[in-house]
């Protein structure tokens, strides 16, 4: 290795050890912090602290409403023109509110702004009631849902993340459910990104900073509760390369944003040193090094819900699967490891860049169906508006497993490269797309 190539190391390694200490300390004086760093290409876990530690989602819940409410509209249940009854019930709740009126209507794509932009706690009881009758029994579809979504320590109580001692999750568990809603549901996601929204004459705007101050943000999704201190869930994209972090337990909102943009940028540095295979990217020096408790064996048994729709079982994709399950078991490069051993994390990382990816390895996907038709339907259109930039692709429809099955939308068999350009090609239409690996 040159001599400037250390020099350069050495004085990042001096700066991300620097940042190390004080994360640790934070984490130290604030019990409720936690706090997660995903490539979402990949599955690496860039950073982890407290991780898998129970902590209250607040608004974060309204992630999950929203899975639901973009099912149904897959499912033709709902349109997004549909009128949504508004109960006393559902009006009473707390602020943040749109303040509905008892007996009047709200249309499905107003409540999805309402969700995401205004957080609006009566809406998400709306949506609830709605879907399943009572809040009671779809905070049960919801944490269902939570299950076969790969969220093992989450349960839900109510739709909104208004307070109560039984709906807890952890920041791994809502990394997972920003990842799903934007793999499963493309097509809606661009929802994530809106600040502002028209309702009875008056323009609704939202609480996410993020997606303003930050370059790259383009969504999810923001929460506080006295108990769980400031949330936030934050998608962004740099250089083609999507990241998905989670912090709980933010002392203000504005502390929460400058800590998750600190840790955005951390990762992509990170990142890039890990794409490059400089030594110095397999140190655990973005975090806490405590091991993180090992998943259960078999899935915890799903909440039967008698009056619920069959759930459909969507896998993330199996190098974002894998990755995040090994890192429940073993925090993504350690820095003690012993280097004379078989988990030698050098030795690891030379074997992965070494490693060539199967020919035709990436996908683009363009929306998730539970009708194969439309997903094939999808696809066609997307390869036809890349007929001439393509080289050797397929349109491919890939159901779940599950008793309700959902069809992807893919083009199949390309080059990770191509298909960046592809989905990028894809959005300059306006077409919503993500690329994923398909071995």
């Amino acid at each position: 290795m040159r001599s400037s190539h250390r020099v350069r190391l050495g004085a990042v390694a001096v700066v991300l050890l620097s940042c190390l200490l004080l994360t640790i300390k934070t984490a130290h004086a604030n019990p409720r912090y936690a706090a997660i760093v995903i490539d979402v290409e990949s599955g690496d876990v860039l950073h982890s602290a407290n991780a898998d530690a129970t902590r209250y989602p607040a608004s974060l819940t309204k992630m999950m409403t929203l899975y639901m409410l973009f099912e149904a509209l897959e499912r033709g249940d709902l349109r997004l023109d549909s009128p949504l009854p508004v109960s006393a019930y559902a009006a009473s709740r707390q602020a943040s509110k749109l303040y509905v009126k008892a007996g009047s209507t709200l249309p499905v794509e107003t409540a999805i702004q309402a969700l995401v932009i205004r957080s609006a706690n009566d809406v998400a009881v709306v949506v609830a009631e709605a879907l399943g009758g009572s809040e009671e029994n779809f905070g049960r579809m919801m944490t269902d849902k939570a299950r076969q979504l790969g969220m093992p320590r989450t349960t839900f109580r109510n739709p909104n993340g208004l307070p109560d001692a039984g709906q807890t999750t952890t920041a791994r568990d809502m990394a997972t459910l920003s990842i799903r809603v934007m793999q499963d549901f493309p097509q809606y996601y661009h929802y994530f990104s809106q600040t502002r929204f028209s309702w009875n004459g008056q323009t609704i705007t939202g609480h996410n900073r993020l997606l303003g101050s930050y370059p790259g943000a383009d969504g999810l999704k923001t929460g506080f509760i006295r108990a769980s201190g400031f949330n936030v869930a934050t998608s962004a994209v740099r250089d083609d390369r999507r990241i998905v972090s989670v912090v709980m337990g933010g002392f203000t909102a504005a502390s929460r944003d400058a800590h998750m943009a600190d840790l955005l940028d951390r990762g992509y540095v990170r990142l890039s040193m890990l794409q490059r295979g400089d030594w110095i990217a397999q140190a655990d020096v973005f975090g806490d090094r405590m091991e993180l408790p090992q998943q259960p064996s078999s899935p915890t048994p799903a909440v039967q819900v008698a009056s619920a729709e069959p759930a459909s079982t969507v896998s993330l994709s199996s190098a974002l699967q894998t990755r995040l399950t090994e890192s429940s078991t073993e925090p993504y490069g350690r820095a003690d490891a012993e280097m004379g051993s078989a988990d030698d994390p050098l030795r690891d990382l030379i074997a992965r860049a070494e490693a060539p990816q199967p020919a035709g390895a990436w996908a683009v996907q363009v929306g998730a169906f539970s009708n194969a038709d439309q997903a094939r339907s999808l696809a066609s259109r997307a390869a036809e508006r890349l007929a001439s930039q393509v080289n050797g692709g397929r349109v491919a429809v890939a159901p779940s497993e599950g008793e309700q099955r959902v069809y992807r939308a893919r083009l199949v068999e390309l080059q990770e490269s191509e298909a960046h350009s592809a989905c990028n090609s894809l959005r300059q239409q306006g077409m919503d797309c993500m690329v994923v690996a398909h071995y």
